[in-house]
């Protein structure tokens, strides 16, 4: 025997590793060491940085897979820790054919669609395998769990992409395109379910709206061409994104602008036009500056803080001077900041006031037809509509309502609120204040049923029943 032979044996043995019994399928040795240290559980080895979950994995030693999954310590194994390359457990037993140790991660959640650092997914790295070895047992197993066969890497390759022309690729290809396809018809599905939903959503918003029929169509066709849009591009479909809709509202007070411009914040978030559904109204105090200097920081900081949803900018002609001549009003120049970002699409405006004022901020700027494609008009309301919008209040109370608990008596039906409303107001009154009408006739009735009502009274529904009586009461205050 020579010396070296003689060194090695006297030499002491290394003592085992977590990842070397990991490695090795050394079951009782890793229980052993885990049992000493259970903070080995995660540990990462020099170099590679791979727990024992990622080494047992990426060589099928399907025992250690089982034990490491089914730990019953304080610290639970790390199903997604990631190696310097990014990948996780799944992403190792995939590359290297493990289909037995790809069964245990994914029947314990591990998920199916982990990135690495190269955007590879799981799917990607068993197609790389099987056209090494010509078997596709692990692909199989990953579209069992619904693997997406049209997830990109970072170079935009599918896994179908990957696959080479050459001989024992038939079926591999034929299996991933099947699965492709089904994909494609099972998202179709879900995009057809959401946007029933999304559109059923839409409709309720609407049913708030009283009267605006030409508005309420444009609505309906801008929220089902974004969903045909969403649909299409959940089927792998590439369309182009449509420009923001930017708006121009015109009528009296109370015809219902800022609240439909609340709405339509949420219609716009809802089809992915605008990531937030805030309104940030504002006014030219909010806008113009006193001095030279003053008024674009002070535009600019608005549009910042509306940015994402929409710039709801009312009575918007107060921005333009009567007179031209008035060179000391600062106002034009806070329109030129918002129309300068109106192309962004960043933000959606709306400008907002009476319709003969307004006719001077859509000369003011020979930009403005451009960008600002859509005009509404918000006429005043009749006595019905008016009758309309105050059951639709009285339906949707909310907590920090004045009227939040009270209901109206069965004979207040709308029917006979719209005569009550013609008979106690004029048209005047009602041009002048629409909407606003019947937020101080509730107002009002609520205060004659505190009046007609005696502190004796214990009935409970006649304590939060608004009647006819107290309405007209409040009609007759607000008139007088």
């Amino acid at each position: 025997m020579n010396s070296r032979s003689q060194d090695q044996r006297s030499r002491p043995a290394k003592p085992a590793t977590i990842h070397g019994c990991a490695l090795s399928g050394d079951l009782v040795g890793l229980q052993r060491l885990l049992r000493d240290n259970p903070s080995l559980l995660n540990e990462r080895n020099p170099v590679m940085a791979q727990t024992p979950l990622h080494v047992s994995a990426g060589h099928n030693r399907t025992e250690i897979v089982k034990f490491l999954l089914d730990w019953q310590g304080t610290d639970k194994v790390e199903m997604e820790a990631k190696n310097m390359y990014g990948e996780t457990p799944l992403h190792m037993a995939a590359k290297n054919g493990c289909n037995e140790a790809a069964q245990l991660l994914l029947a314990c959640g591990a998920t199916v669609e982990a990135r690495a650092n190269n955007g590879m997914t799981p799917l990607h790295l068993a197609v790389w395998y099987s056209l090494r070895a010509e078997e596709f047992l692990t692909v199989k197993t990953l579209l069992e769990y619904n693997a997406d066969c049209s997830a990109k890497d970072d170079e935009g390759m599918t896994p179908l992409n990957h696959l080479s022309q050459g001989p024992g690729t038939e079926k591999l290809r034929e299996l991933l395109l099947w699965h492709l396809e089904e994909q494609r018809k099972q998202r179709a599905i879900e995009a057809c379910s959401e946007t029933k939903a999304k559109m059923d959503e839409l409709e309720k918003e609407l049913s708030n709206i009283v009267g605006l029929n030409d508005l309420k169509v444009q609505l309906r066709k801008w929220a089902k061409g974004m969903l045909l849009d969403e649909k299409r591009r959940s089927l792998g479909l590439h369309v182009g994104r449509r420009r923001p809709p930017h708006m121009a509202f015109l009528g009296n007070p109370g015809t219902g602008k800022t609240m439909v411009a609340r709405i339509l914040g949420k219609l716009l978030h809802m089809v992915g036009i605008l990531p937030t559904d805030k309104v940030t109204e504002v006014q030219r105090t909010d806008l113009v500056g006193e001095f030279v200097g003053h008024t674009g920081p002070k535009t600019r900081r608005k549009i910042k803080e509306a940015e994402g949803g929409i710039l709801f900018v009312d009575e918007a002609y107060r921005l333009i001077p009567m007179q031209k001549s008035d060179d000391k009003d600062y106002g034009l120049e806070a329109l030129e900041e918002i129309m300068s970002v109106m192309d962004s699409g960043k933000i959606v405006v709306i400008f907002a006031g009476y319709c003969e004022p307004m006719k001077r901020v859509i000369a003011s700027n020979e930009g403005f037809c451009r960008r600002v494609t859509k005009f509404f008009q918000f006429n005043d309301f009749n006595s019905e509509e008016l009758a309309q919008i105050l059951h639709i209040k009285m339906n949707n109370l909310a907590e920090d309502s004045l009227l939040y608990g009270f209901m109206l008596h069965p004979d207040c039906c709308i029917k006979a609120l719209a005569a009550l409303i013609e008979r106690e107001t004029t048209e005047k009154q009602r041009k002048e204040t629409n909407g606003g009408l019947v937020d101080t006739m509730l107002v009002n009735a609520r205060e004659n049923l505190d009046l007609r009502l005696s502190f004796d009274c214990m009935d409970t529904e006649e304590l939060l029943t608004i009647t006819l009586v107290d309405l007209e009461a409040g009609l007759q205050q607000l008139t007088q």
